[in-house]
């Protein structure tokens, strides 16, 4: 039996997960990238994956009916559940309170979006967010709670295979983009594990994966500056980092002029700079 008294047989399998969403009226939809999980050894795999500590204070982003959720109390003191549907986020405190009665104060549920959610509305200090990312902003989310919270040092996100390839991607990879870099300021990020499509309900047209973060320092420099040259330099990433970078700088000369100052080579494509490289040429652009 678990830390804090639940066992296998509180989480939920696929007649469960069918139940439930039968009884709530609820048609998973494309517009909140719905996919619920319905395999109990993958949500226990997702929570041994992620290196909880009894103590930590754990953000699930989109619980939706409470699958992950119920993996993940046992192995923290807290889960702080972010969920925009109303449906779901008054459900999941009853489904809890059922199915794991012992768990039921670790849960607090924030009705919520994700991509605005603030430190103060969630009211703690989250040490890991662990979450089943709806596939339409997965990026967006956790770009937003790593820089909107501070104190998360890591995270792992299931997110869509093709997702999870451009957020781990490193400099010189045909996947390495905008993603990659941006999350590149805030973690280190790798692809530990891949996700088949069986074990969600509605099953998507896609595989998934698992991504594990894990917070850094940044470079020096100003973060919206740098992000700023990110979008610049992948706008147009089949062009030299001169000709793509025209519009930002000014002109091409200019452009050309900041790089070599920055000690980046102008005929550079977007893809060959680190994040490091990119805050660099931001630095010297004042």
């Amino acid at each position: 039996m678990a830390r804090g008294g639940t066992d296998s047989s509180s989480l939920l399998g696929p007649a469960d997960v069918r139940r439930l969403a039968s009884e709530l009226d609820i048609r998973p939809t494309k517009r909140l990238g719905q996919n619920f999980v319905h395999d109990p050894n993958t949500v226990r795999r997702i929570v041994s994956s992620a290196g909880l500590d009894p103590d930590d204070v754990v953000i699930e982003v989109g619980p939706g009916l409470g699958s992950l959720t119920l993996a993940l109390l046992p192995a923290c003191a807290t889960v702080l559940a972010v969920e925009i549907d109303p449906v779901l986020a008054a459900r999941l405190p009853r489904t809890v309170a059922d199915r794991a009665p012992g768990l039921a104060d670790r849960l607090r549920v924030v009705e919520d979006d994700a991509v605005r959610v603030s430190a103060r509305r969630l009211g703690a200090a989250p040490d890991a967010l662990v979450a089943n990312l709806p596939y339409n902003v997965s990026v967006p989310v956790v770009l937003h709670l790593l820089e909107e919270l501070p104190s998360l040092s890591r995270a792992l996100v299931m997110v869509q295979a093709e997702v999870a390839d451009r957020m781990a991607a490193g400099p010189g990879s045909r996947t390495y983009g905008v993603p990659s870099a941006k999350i590149a300021w805030y973690a280190c990020a790798r692809r530990v594990a891949t996700v088949p499509r069986a074990v969600f309900w509605p099953v998507p047209n896609v595989d998934s994966a698992l991504v594990l973060l894990t917070r850094r320092e940044p470079p020096p420099g100003d973060r919206r500056a740098v992000f700023a040259v990110v979008d610049a330099a992948f706008a147009q990433r089949r062009k030299t980092l001169r000709a793509a970078l025209a519009g930002w700088a000014g002109s091409a000369a200019r452009a050309g002029e900041l790089l070599e100052a920055a000690g980046i080579d102008p005929s550079t494509r977007g893809e060959q700079l680190t994040v490091a490289d990119f805050a660099r040429l931001a630095a010297v652009a004042g």
